[in-house]
């Protein structure tokens, strides 16, 4: 069964847990990562997310894969 990958983000999900994957660019080329925390900001060119560690990643739209929204943390 073939699956499709979907960033089902908005701004309205401001505030939400999320997890986005994406590519990333790296020293041997893009590389696929996952990034997990608050979604801090959306808007027309990126999201920026704020990890359990502090950081801060924008991770621009045209490189999202897939973005949803997840359950808390327990």
């Amino acid at each position: 069964m073939p699956f499709r990958l979907e960033v089902r983000l908005t701004p309205a999900d401001v505030g939400a847990r999320v997890v986005i994957r994406w590519r990333r660019a790296g020293a041997a080329g893009d590389e696929v990562t996952d990034v997990l925390g608050i979604l801090e900001a959306s808007d027309d060119s990126a999201f920026s997310v704020r990890t359990a560690r502090g950081d801060l990643v924008v991770v621009p739209r045209e490189r999202a894969l897939a973005g949803k929204i997840v359950p808390s943390a327990r």
